[in-house]
């Protein structure tokens, strides 16, 4: 009897410890028997783990490029900023070396490797158009980032009629995209928004010399007549602001379906130059103040992760 009794005792014992086990219940192997239909019914109830959340993809965006091709219009040349009516490249906030204005090229490649690997590329007086032939130049020198501000000039034309339209501006954009994926399938691109005209036309009426100047045909389609505040002139302005934002909504578009294409999110179009940032010479395009704010815009946008 005793033999049978230490039998069944140790048998329950070892069935209770598999259960608990079974459980993860926490009991311990002296427990009686009885606790184990308690121990089972855990079992059945206990919630699954949590799937593990799918890895995130890897960013395409490397925010320390080691080059930098800059195509573009007279801003990226730094036009008017450091000498009347002459493009003023050291002063560029794309590529310049001019400590003052720290331009984009100092700040990620530092002033030795800024001097070799960075190219200016911009043409004075550039409209979309010529983007895709400045790409391919730019293409070919396997930059590792390219920045591209175009399109003041598309709309700064004589008159509003003669306004580039909308769909060729976007053709263009997307053909030079294009031709850079064709020979630099991996290059970064940095898309500057067009700056709002209706801003510096504001800003820059303010100044006698500066009407003088605009008199001699800067941007006619929006500072001609610039002290004139009648009906017909602020709808010509409206329009031509309104061919901006328009402009910079392309911008936007197609730089979105570009997984290595960075917009400014409309920085530069928001940014609102005072009159210290503006030429002392034709108080439209950026001063060296100016670029400096340019190229503080750019590298915020491009080293956020």
């Amino acid at each position: 009897m005793r033999g049978r009794r230490r039998i069944r005792t140790a048998v329950a014992t070892a069935t209770a410890a598999l259960l608990c086990a079974g459980a993860l219940s926490g009991c311990t192997a002296g427990e009686p028997a009885a606790s184990a239909p308690e121990a089972r019914t855990t079992s059945k109830s206990a919630p699954k783990a949590a799937p593990k959340p799918a890895p995130k993809p890897t960013s395409l965006w490397d925010v320390s490029p080691a080059s930098v091709a800059a195509v573009g219009d007279s801003v990226t040349r730094a036009f008017d900023a450091c000498a009347i009516l002459a493009d003023c490249p050291e002063s560029s906030w794309a590529t310049g070396t001019d400590t003052a204005v720290n331009s984009l090229a100092l700040r990620l490649l530092g002033p030795e490797k800024a001097a070799t690997h960075s190219w200016n590329l911009a043409r004075t007086g550039a409209r979309m158009a010529e983007l895709p032939e400045q790409m391919a130049v730019a293409a070919a020198e396997r930059p590792e980032l390219v920045t591209v501000m175009m399109g003041a000039n598309d709309a700064c034309r004589a008159t509003p009629a003669l306004m580039t339209p909308v769909a060729d501006f976007r053709t263009h954009f997307e053909t030079a995209l294009a031709r850079l994926r064709k020979d630099a399938p991996k290059a970064q691109v940095y898309v500057a928004s067009v700056p709002s005209l209706m801003h510096l036309w504001s800003t820059g009426r303010v100044s006698p010399m500066g009407l003088e100047v605009w008199k001699l045909g800067v941007c006619g389609a929006m500072l001609s007549d610039a002290e004139d505040l009648g009906a017909a002139a602020e709808r010509r302005r409206a329009e031509v602001q309104d061919r901006v934002v328009a402009y910079n909504r392309v911008l936007s578009e197609v730089c979105a379906k570009d997984e290595r294409c960075r917009y400014d999110g409309g920085a530069v179009f928001g940014f609102r130059f005072d009159s210290g940032q503006l030429s002392p010479w034709d108080f439209f395009h950026p001063s060296r103040d100016g670029q400096a704010r340019l190229a503080e815009l750019a590298y915020r946008r491009i080293t956020k992760e």
